[in-house]
């Protein structure tokens, strides 16, 4: 495997602003174009964008070696294989689709923003139809409320991810819902960073090379650890 950091080539970066497109679903098919391969073969890679200064930062794992498809852009790439044993304490930081999947009444799968379920429960247990008729000061403020269904779901997870999470550490942050067209609920994402123990490091290997969750064209998933 390989991790990767793709930036504007210095004094390109008006160039790069151009080849670059913003969209959440057309930067997983922008990426594309630095892992050549031959028509048919499935693309299978993570990656997760921050903007520093105003300008794009793309972080990747994928199994190939990204190549820069224009002078515009530079890439950074190491051969990725974490040395990684059972109890490392780890800081980690991951953007992230927080969903519950249910199936509907034909048997099809039906994903659920966990802070929408967190809600709609609330909500019934009080007989009320919309948050805004929530109106006695027991009523949780938003980011206490995506601190707790996210962090319930990412605590959900830690057994298959192969590891245990220093709750007094974590910060669950940046709660964002994606609309397309026509205003509809595309995706919601959160950002998690905190601290974790290792307690099963083939499991967390796997999680490091194959992500975390769903949404992974939209730049979710990728779990990114550094020693702390």
């Amino acid at each position: 495997m390989h991790f990767s950091l793709i930036t504007p080539a210095p004094g390109h970066e008006r160039d790069a602003a151009y080849d670059w497109t913003q969209g959440a679903y057309e930067e997983h098919q922008w990426l594309w174009r630095f892992l050549p391969a031959p028509p048919g073969t499935a693309r299978s890679f993570l990656f997760r964008r921050r903007d520093v200064d105003g300008l794009p930062r793309f972080y990747v794992v994928s199994d190939c070696e990204p190549v820069a498809p224009s002078p515009h852009w530079t890439v950074q790439s190491k051969l990725y294989l974490p040395a990684l044993e059972a109890g490392d304490h780890l800081a980690f930081d991951m953007r992230a689709n927080p969903v519950l999947t249910t199936r509907n009444a034909a048997g099809k799968p039906v994903r659920h923003d966990v802070v929408m379920q967190e809600k709609t429960r609330l909500l019934a247990a009080r007989g009320l139809a919309r948050w805004a008729d929530w109106t006695t000061p027991d009523r949780p403020a938003l980011p206490d409320l995506v601190r707790q269904a996210c962090g319930q779901w990412l605590q959900a997870r830690c057994q298959r991810l192969g590891i245990t999470l220093d709750e007094a550490a974590l910060r669950v942050e940046g709660y964002e819902q994606h609309r397309g067209k026509g205003g509809a609920l595309r995706i919601s994402t959160v950002d998690f960073s905190g601290r974790l123990q290792v307690i099963d490091p083939g499991a967390l290997q796997q999680a490091l090379f194959t992500g975390v969750g769903h949404a992974k064209a939209f730049g979710c998933g990728l779990l990114m650890i550094r020693p702390c």
